[in-house]
């Protein structure tokens, strides 16, 4: 899709086509290329598809979640047995959380 790579013989509308396309693999190289914007992007896609899944279970705050000193992490037990679990760099990042058996998912509330 590079323009340097286009042959003169291409329709104009197939150019610009592929310039289009050229444009938006650079946009996602400049996320995916730079590691913080790249966790931010995975963050977001992680609650695009947890918000897709189903509706929210329950809204709890982090200080209601129990901390773990061992792997730096808050959890709360899911009433399937399972659980809810997020590091604390993530913490302050998602809002959505889905326990690691079920499919039930809380939303995360911070105090403002």
């Amino acid at each position: 899709y590079h323009p340097d790579k286009q042959s003169a013989d291409v329709p104009a509308g197939s150019v610009e086509e592929c310039i289009q396309k050229f444009i938006e693999i650079d946009q996602a190289w400049k996320i995916l290329g730079n590691e913080e914007t790249k966790k931010e992007y995975d963050l977001q896609r992680h609650e695009d598809d947890l918000r897709n899944m189903g509706p929210v279970d329950a809204r709890i705050y982090l200080e209601e979640m129990s901390w773990n000193e061992d792997d730096h992490s808050f959890s709360l037990s899911c009433r399937c047995g399972g659980k809810y679990s997020v590091s604390k760099d993530e913490a302050e990042e998602v809002t959505l959380i889905s326990c690691d058996t079920c499919s039930l998912i809380i939303e995360l509330l911070h105090y403002r």
